[in-house]
């Protein structure tokens, strides 16, 4: 039976504000998508940073509902920021029958739809099939996965292009009491995982052209963010995205112009979780 995941499609933050953090966004040269409103019953919101492969959410919770009590939970127990990883397939019901035969448990399998306001004007449609992996198959934050029915009305041409010259995920980051294990138990769940490490950070591929998942200790965390206050990124769910950018000083004029000091890493430039509504986020070169 062949493996169904293909590597990571997108990552969300949960954010206690939505549009604070949709400001917050824009204002580290990011082309926002407008606000989707999702159903009554969802209760939710959303902005997406869109890239030529993948992207990233802002999720927003704008009024209480029996549906996302257990996200408001999440907010409430671990804190805003990155919680989730969604992955690549093709069907998302195919999915589910192919991991159950290799053993490893789902739930949650159905299918949705939203409006998206067009940035030209107008209301297009996006649908998807999700269906997510058990707790127990996830050491840390949420892992699903994510078919996209309307490739058109998400990857919209018009914001593909960032100020910051942003154009992938290049990486997501998350602390771990036992790196080694939870690489392992991570790397099962893409066809393509395999774990390698240095010692310090345990490297999950996740397949090709896709962002690799990397967890370490605390320690070694704030080894990568010196003088980053690591307290205000969740618990118990992902640290910090690398987003690759073409151009690093079109990025820093960026964080110029909006009064952010970024720290410098080894591989580029991080902004704190405080600029950022809970998630770390360092720029790398593309």
């Amino acid at each position: 039976m062949s493996h169904p995941v293909k590597g990571i499609d997108h990552c969300f933050s949960l954010v206690k504000d939505l549009d604070k953090a949709a400001e917050q966004f824009a204002a580290l040269g990011f082309t926002l998508s407008p606000r989707g409103l999702h159903s009554e019953a969802k209760g939710s919101a959303n902005y997406t940073i869109m890239f030529p492969d993948d992207y990233f959410e802002l999720l927003g919770l704008i009024k209480p509902t029996e549906m996302n009590a257990p996200r408001r939970k999440m907010l409430d127990d671990m804190g805003e920021g990155l919680h989730a990883i969604a992955c690549r397939i093709d069907t998302a019901e195919k999915a589910a029958q192919e991991l159950e035969a290799l053993g490893i448990a789902t739930h949650g399998l159905g299918s949705f739809a939203r409006p998206v306001p067009l940035p030209g004007g107008g209301t297009g449609e996006a649908a998807f099939s999700t269906v997510a992996f058990t707790p127990e198959e996830v050491p840390l934050g949420t892992v699903f996965m994510c078919q996209h029915k309307t490739r058109d009305t998400v990857w919209i041409p018009e914001l593909l292009s960032h100020a910051n010259t942003a154009c992938g995920l290049g990486g997501i980051l998350a602390i771990s009491a036992d790196p080694a294990a939870d690489a392992a138990r991570f790397a099962r769940l893409w066809a393509d995982g395999q774990v390698s490490d240095d010692g310090k950070v345990y490297t999950v591929a996740t397949g090709p052209n896709s962002a690799p998942l990397l967890l370490m200790s605390r320690d070694a965390m704030a080894e990568i963010y010196p003088g980053i206050d690591l307290s205000g990124t969740p618990k118990g769910a992902f640290t910090a995205m690398r987003v690759k950018v073409a151009d690093m000083t079109a990025l820093r004029a960026c964080l110029e112009k909006a009064g952010i000091t970024p720290i410098e890493t080894a591989l580029g430039l991080a902004v704190a979780p405080e600029h950022t509504s809970g998630t770390i986020v360092e720029f790398v070169t593309a």
